[in-house]
C-alpha cells in the first residue's frame, strides 16, 4: 500500500518535519497511520486552523505532538 499524496505542499512539510528530527525515525509508518488526520486539517481553512491555535506549517508537529514533544 501506498502512501496518499497530500496536497498543498504537505508532502514537503512533512519532509522537512522529519528530517529535523534526525536519524533513527522511520516517518513512513508514522505518515501513514496518521495521513487521515494530516488531511483533515490540511483541508481547514486558514481560520480553522487558527482556533486550534496553529498554522498550516504546523500541522505535521501537531500530528506527531505526542511522540515528538
Amino acid at each position: 500500500m501506498t502512501v496518499k499524496s497530500v496536497p498543498g505542499g504537505m508532502s514537503e512539510r512533512l519532509d522537512l518535519f522529519f528530517a529535523g528530527l534526525g536519524l533513527g525515525v522511520n516517518p513512513y509508518g508514522l505518515r501513514r497511520a496518521r495521513m487521515r488526520e494530516i488531511q483533515n486539517l490540511n483541508a481547514c481553512s486558514d481560520a480553522q486552523l487558527a482556533k486550534l491555535g496553529i498554522t498550516r506549517d504546523d500541522i505535521p508537529g501537531y500530528v506527531f505532538r505526542d511522540l515528538f514533544s
